[in-house]
């Protein structure tokens, strides 16, 4: 039995790990819920580079064998013989874009703590950026017996691609909690619209007439609908739309996938370099904004004084900021709680419509200049 590390073994050291693992809870030296130690232990332990033990580890995850928590580490999984044994027992599985990314993170907090008061098990994945594996996690998911899906796509489209379809016309119980456009399949979110809407009016009712958009592409649908709401602002207000007030940054308007904060940070470069910049700027995440923010106080320009700043979906790290960073909130806790009840219904046959579309509330922060003049907007949509 395989229960140490052989640097003389020609196999890989990633699979000799999972195998000294794997022994190990068979033989009962680790437990079901049972954490094994962090990545840096690991290492030590074995002797081996932290990338070893992480593609161990990510692979043990995938097997079922492991299971992580968000920021808490990696834990035992109650073991699975076959099928059949899951079968017994309601599974739901979370597939998501990338478990680091902060606003899907707070959802699997929510969602893993209804799925288990409702008596569910669940089992986690993520695509770490790639589409196709998202597809053959779903795929394995399915195969594995779960009782229903939690997805968080990719698809930048943001329309059903061919799995998806796959799984509507199948009838089997699905949810979206990542943007999707398309309204005749399953999804719970935010009227992102609106969000744009109510973010450009809390800066017009604080007096601003020079205010931006930082959009990240022509590619991301999602960065356009926000963009609808601001722009809906722009015309009630009869502030005239301006296309150079439409900030792409570093990718001449083609969406590209990259570092959210890096991409403010150099814009904010850009940005002080400007001879008539705006006066406000409205972004489309919080990262965005943050990374812009720190870019322009290195250059000495002060927020909210010489710029006023929105993000969208406030990100634990938005309150904290050097400047507080007034914000969209998109309500991770609601939406994780909501997915699993629809997971729940859909599981039992019940019909309960296609689309759970929550209403935004806009959360004010120093970054707007909000202590200057309070908007009345955001007292009456936060009622």
């Amino acid at each position: 039995m395989h229960t140490k590390i052989d640097f003389n073994d020609p196999s890989p050291l990633y699979e000799q790990i999972e195998k000294v693992i794997k022994n190990k809870i068979t033989k009962g030296e680790l437990k079901t819920g049972e954490q094994i130690g962090s990545h840096h232990e690991l290492s030590k332990k074995y002797g081996v580079s932290l990338i070893t033990v992480k593609k161990a580890l990510s692979n043990l995850v995938k097997d079922g064998v492991l299971f992580t928590r968000v920021g808490k580490g990696t834990y035992v999984a109650e073991q699975q013989k076959s099928k059949m044994e899951l079968l017994k027992h309601k599974t739901i599985g979370l597939v998501l874009t990338d478990l680091k990314h902060p606003f899907f993170s707070m959802i699997v907090h929510s969602v893993e703590e209804r799925a288990y008061a409702l008596g569910y098990n669940l089992l986690l994945s993520s695509s770490s950026g790639n589409v196709e594996k998202e597809e053959s996690q779903i795929a394995h998911f399915r195969s594995l017996g779960v009782d229903g899906l939690i997805i968080a796509s990719l698809n930048l489209e943001y329309r059903a691609n061919d799995y998806i379809r796959k799984l509507h016309e199948e009838n089997f119980p699905y949810i979206m909690v990542s943007y999707m456009h398309d309204p005749d399949y399953w999804y719970v979110g935010l009227n992102q619209e609106l969000g744009g809407f109510m973010a450009t009016e809390h800066l017009i009712n604080l007096g601003y007439r020079s205010i931006g958009y930082v959009h990240v592409g022509k590619g991301n649908l999602l960065c356009e609908v926000r963009k609808n709401g601001y722009s809906r602002a722009l015309m009630e207000y009869d502030i005239p739309f301006d296309s150079n007030k439409i900030f792409y940054p570093g990718n001449d308007n083609k969406y590209v996938e990259m570092d959210r904060f890096k991409l403010g940070y150099e814009f904010g470069k850009e940005f002080a370099k400007m001879e008539n910049p705006t006066e406000a700027l409205f972004f489309y995440s919080d990262l965005v904004a943050l990374g812009f923010m720190q870019s322009v106080m290195e250059e000495g320009i002060k927020v909210p004084n010489d710029v006023a700043l929105v993000g969208f979906d406030d990100i634990e790290i938005s309150k904290y900021a050097s400047v507080p960073l007034t914000t969209v909130q998109q309500p991770a806790d609601e939406i994780g709680r909501i997915v699993v009840d629809i997971i729940q219904k859909r599981i039992d046959g019940k019909d309960i419509g296609n689309r759970t579309i929550l209403k935004p509330k806009l959360i004010v922060r120093e970054s707007s200049g909000s202590s200057k003049k309070i908007s009345k907007s955001a007292i009456n949509y936060n009622l």
